[in-house]
């Protein structure tokens, strides 16, 4: 089942692909390819990559070749452009230019400006870039990812279609400041880091602290609540699940259709996280 990504004409599904993983020259191609199969063999229509993430481009321009239709492909763009400085109009156009090579399709479907810092979203120079590619048709939707004051603003500035946030049990910032507004205004929102680095088993996650001090208890597993309270519970269109296990999109896909985690734990998390106010995780 799908839902529409706010006013911008897409369709996604509740998970998405984060492909951060298959940038990693550790992961052998028929490995990358099993698990982009598994993603769309469950109904997964969201696939997110980024400029940052190793190699994750080029892979996804070979394995998605035949199969481009099937996906809402999203990147994002900003920095790292031979030639170019950073968080300039010259580099978010070049790299976009690069993103349509590498991903071997004419138009990509979201473009986030990556955690660009709010002083140079106001100066304009990277937003009018991004959004003359729009016009051009190299993109679909404009679309900004990143965090607290620059997140407030992209929701604000009306230069943005969708928005890509930190959600999650151990990240609620944006779901406090930024996620209602954002929706009524008819934005997408896409929950990135949804399962917090897995924080209750991963100690070097940067969620692991605030998931021993929220103190949860919980009566289902982890994983499920994280995946439930993400995808039903923070307001976002879809989640993003970075992983390199098609067992652990399988999972994510089968949480997610269990349904709304019940009202009582979900104020109980909320009552948790508002006793602390985190800012999200860049």
């Amino acid at each position: 089942m799908t839902v529409a990504l706010g006013a911008t004409g897409l369709e996604v599904g509740p998970i998405g692909l984060g492909a951060g993983q298959l940038g990693d020259d550790r992961l052998a191609e028929a490995d990358a390819a099993r698990l982009l199969d598994a993603a769309l063999e469950l109904g997964v229509t969201l696939i997110d990559t980024a400029r940052s993430y190793g190699t994750s481009e080029p892979r996804l321009g070979r394995l998605l070749a035949g199969r481009r239709a099937r996906v809402v492909l999203s990147t994002k763009v900003g920095y790292d452009i031979a030639g170019h400085a950073d968080w300039t109009g010259p580099c978010v156009a070049a790299g976009i230019d690069r993103a349509l090579g590498e991903l071997r399709t004419d138009r990509i479907d979201l473009v986030h400006l990556h955690s660009c810092p709010r002083e140079v979203l106001v100066r304009g120079e990277v937003i009018d870039a991004l959004l003359r590619a729009r016009d051009a048709g190299k993109l679909r939707v404009a679309a900004y990812s990143g965090d607290n004051d620059a997140l407030a603003h992209a929701a604000t500035c009306g230069a943005f279609g969708s928005l890509q946030c930190s959600l999650s049990i151990c990240d609620q910032w944006a779901l406090e400041h930024v996620v209602a507004e954002a929706r009524a205004a008819g934005l997408g929102v896409i929950a990135k880091r949804a399962l917090a680095n897995a924080a209750w088993c991963a100690p070097e996650s940067p969620y692991a602290e605030r998931w021993r001090l929220l103190a949860l208890e919980l009566e289902l597993p982890p994983h499920e609540a994280a995946v439930r309270f993400a995808a039903h519970s923070t307001g976002a269109h879809a989640i993003l699940v970075g992983t390199r296990s098609p067992e652990h999109v399988a999972a994510a896909v089968e949480a997610a259709a269990r349904g709304p985690l019940p009202a009582a734990t979900v104020e109980a998390i909320r009552t948790a996280y508002r006793r602390f106010g985190w800012p999200g995780v860049i």
